[in-house]
């Protein structure tokens, strides 16, 4: 990416982040939380699967149907039994496109048939029903899909650093990251005290989990450590499809 499509690219994002396009307050009646995982790399079930189960959660896995049974920069990603096994097992399928592409980049016709596609080929693996939630692909949004996306989905899902209180945009809420880029247990831990102060929703999300995780993903140990602070604040973690409903 150049400098100069790096500032629009920033620009565009600052732009969305700015005009709220389905804001709602949080009853804030308890705290509550998600794990999420981004692009299901195979190992985010395979190994961060039995962590959820130890400590009693359940996940949301945003998946890009193209990137099924595919092995891709080095990355295994999830095939179709990872879908059929983890939905069985009460974890959340979501959508994060197709393609796996930039949003922004996408026309509106193009963004159409990406998240249609993507819609149609989860499906089978959610008994015939659409999916509920969303996340937008390397967290690249703009106004136009903003809009596009709120309507299509009871939430949909950013990388803006953040907890979500008092009053939220379900068309981009906010994330705590696990990624080993930016791992900050302190940071961590602010936020999961700030959500049970306030009785706000905390949205923890990761991609790989594994001894040599991409910059992107999560050691086994962090994201044990990060759901056990959860567990030890009381605070229930809910796939989004579950949390969005219960928070509201």
């Amino acid at each position: 990416m150049s400098r100069l499509q790096h500032v629009q690219t920033r620009l565009t994002s600052l732009i969305a982040r700015k005009a709220p396009v389905r804001t709602v307050r949080l009853a804030g009646q308890k705290p509550i939380a998600s794990i999420t995982f981004d692009d299901f790399p195979k190992n985010a079930w395979t190994t961060g699967g039995p962590i959820l189960a130890k400590h009693g959660m359940r996940g949301t896995y945003y998946t890009a149907g193209g990137f099924c049974g595919r092995t891709v920069e080095n990355t295994v990603f999830y095939d179709a039994q990872d879908l059929k096994e983890l939905a069985a097992a009460g974890h959340e399928i979501a959508c994060h496109g197709f393609g796996h592409q930039p949003t922004p980049s996408l026309s509106p016709e193009a963004l159409k048939a990406d998240a249609d596609r993507n819609r149609e080929f989860l499906r089978p693996f959610l008994n015939g029903e659409a999916p509920s939630s969303y996340a937008f692909p390397f967290g690249r949004v703009s106004l136009r899909t903003k809009r596009f996306m709120a309507p299509r989905f009871s939430n949909v899902r950013g990388v803006h650093p953040g907890v979500n209180v008092g009053r939220i945009d379900l068309a981009q809420l906010n994330t705590i990251s696990l990624e080993a880029r930016v791992w900050n247990e302190a940071y961590i831990e602010d936020a999961i005290q700030r959500v049970k102060r306030e009785n706000g929703w905390l949205v923890l999300y990761t991609h790989d989990v594994s001894d040599n995780p991409s910059p992107y993903g999560s050691t086994p140990q962090m994201l044990d450590w990060a759901l056990g602070r959860v567990a030890a604040a009381r605070i229930d973690v809910l796939p989004m499809r579950e949390a969005v409903a219960l928070a509201l």
